[in-house]
């Protein structure tokens, strides 16, 4: 009789077993599966029953006792466990350790982020099975936890068709960032492709910046070693417009211009140019002038009118032939920390053949040095001494280091008239004060093709675009590409990882083995 009765209990559990899978898989409590269910409990309590004396004597044992507490030890574990992995779900920490920052958002896109004032939605259309899947949702994750405005979600478009074709998605590998209405597409899995078109669907316009051309200034669509494409796609990827300007041909400067570059000109302006450039600046305008040794003077002296001095020198900087440039590429380290285009800025810069620009710092006129070479250089004035190669600081002929190679000026400008809503719902007349602002480099070639992705030169030419355009969350620097970091190792070394990886640890093993062999033998 007893061997049916543990019969019964070993049918009740199968029955429990076949009721709860079937519920499982069609989740839902049908009548047949309630009867399995049922059947099986009513067979577990019969031999739960019947053997009750049985159960608790083995459950009184000191075996099963042991066996409890660790049971319960296990569980609290568990418990722990799971607990740290619910809390980790909300409260996250991440830590990069790589030499490179490769898993950290670039400073200027966690400005951006932190600044959003609207919410912005990324979907991504991938396969579940895709390769790149993760890469993605690693680096959309990075974006969400800065900020709570910033959303994500993944879409398969194999499983929901219907989702891809309501947002016009017709390949995999797609990511759309949508904000109010707006909607931009991104197809790689690019922090800096994403950071731009969360800027782009924020924005409720598009700044132009203006290339002076007709004077022999570097060309934004030369793609040659002393052309200006790289800087204008640059400048492109921060989300301005980029437009070339003749002055001849226009009675003024665009109403739409928010920064004038005027990059590297070889011949003169005239008078009828200044006027222009100035009316531009006196009504707010700015404007960015990079002016290389020994040209425009008369561009020179109108830059005089608003405090700048540009020398009639070249800057000779010796500590650049230790980082593999001759001494007519001044390096630059020291920086205005108290001026928001170089507050933070803590890389090189280098300019190939430099003029000196100075100006009287009167931070509360807005009148700054930016930045100057090293206590090893000077400004060269003996043209003939320098073509002969034998240039040397001669006291109170040349300009002695730290050179002046970057200065900028805020120009108080005419008041302009606004209206003013006020709460009477009248409108009036109010003044406002408006500034120009001005940036002079004594250098055009640092951000031609050849030379802009030198260290910070990028990063220092378009942190002065961004604070003329006054777009302050682009200012910062931004994120870098990553190649490979070799090891490289000496003679020494690499002979030290060989024995200690090669030689010793076979020899070691094979000693012990003849030795393990041997001492058998000798036992027999």
């Amino acid at each position: 009789m007893k061997r049916y009765i543990n019969l019964f209990g070993i049918l009740g559990f199968v029955l429990l077993c076949a009721g709860g899978v079937s519920y499982a898989v069609k989740w839902e409590m049908t009548i047949p599966i309630a009867a399995l269910i049922w059947s099986g409990v009513i067979l577990c309590l019969l031999f739960l029953y019947v053997n009750f004396s049985d159960i608790r004597a083995i459950l009184s044992g000191r075996s099963v006792r042991y066996g409890a507490n660790t049971a319960v030890m296990v569980v609290v574990f568990a418990g722990i466990l799971v607990m740290i992995a619910l809390m980790s779900i909300k409260y996250k920490a991440r830590w990069d350790l790589t030499a490179t920052k490769r898993y950290t958002l670039s400073p200027q896109t966690l400005k951006i982020l932190k600044s959003l004032k609207k919410d912005v939605e990324a979907i991504a259309f991938y396969r579940s099975d895709e390769r790149t899947r993760q890469i993605m949702e690693d680096l959309l994750e990075s974006y969400a936890v800065v900020t709570p405005r910033f959303t994500y979600w993944f879409v398969d478009p194999d499983r929901k068709p219907g989702t891809a074709e309501k947002y016009g998605v017709t390949s995999y590998r797609t990511t759309l960032i949508r904000s109010g209405g707006r909607q931009e597409v991104v197809g790689q899995e690019s922090e800096e492709r994403i950071t731009n078109a969360i800027l782009k669907v924020i924005r409720d316009e598009v700044k132009s910046v203006y290339f002076l051309k007709g004077h022999g200034e570097n060309d934004i669509n030369d793609d040659k070693k002393t052309g200006y494409k790289t800087a204008s796609e640059a400048i492109k990827r921060q989300n301005f417009k980029i437009k070339e300007l003749i002055l001849a041909e226009v009675d003024r400067v665009p109403e739409d211009c928010a920064v004038l570059i005027v990059s590297g000109p070889k011949r003169d302006f005239l008078p009828g140019e200044f006027k222009k450039i100035g009316g531009y600046i006196e009504r707010g305008g700015s404007v960015l002038f990079m002016i290389d040794p020994g040209t425009v003077p008369n561009l020179v002296r109108f830059l005089g009118n608003y405090g700048f001095y540009i020398g009639d020198d070249i800057i000779i900087d010796t500590l650049s032939q230790v980082f593999g440039a001759n001494y007519l590429v001044p390096v630059v380290t020291q920086y205005e920390k108290d001026h928001p285009i170089t507050e933070g800025f803590n890389l090189m810069t280098f300019f190939p053949l430099a003029r000196s620009v100075s100006i009287e710092n009167k931070p509360e006129e807005g009148k700054y040095v930016l930045a100057k070479s090293g206590e090893t250089s000077w400004g060269e004035t003996d043209r003939a001494s320098l073509e002969e190669g034998e240039a040397e600081f001669t006291e109170n002929a040349d300009r002695p280091g730290p050179v002046p190679i970057a200065s900028v000026a805020v120009v108080e400008a005419k008041k302009r008239k606004e209206e003013k809503k006020e709460d009477t719902e009248k409108r009036v007349d109010e003044e406002r004060k408006i500034y120009g602002k001005i940036v002079v480099i004594g250098d055009s070639d640092f951000v031609s093709n050849t030379h802009i992705n030198l260290a910070g030169n990028r990063d220092f030419f378009l942190n002065i675009v961004s604070w003329l355009a006054e777009e302050a969350d682009l200012i910062s620097i931004r994120k870098k590409e990553f190649g490979i970091t070799p090891v490289i190792l000496t003679k020494t070394q690499g002979r030290f990882i060989f024995w200690a990886s090669v030689i010793i640890p076979p020899s070691l093993v094979g000693v012990v083995g003849v030795g393990v062999i041997l001492r058998r033998k000798v036992k027999r």
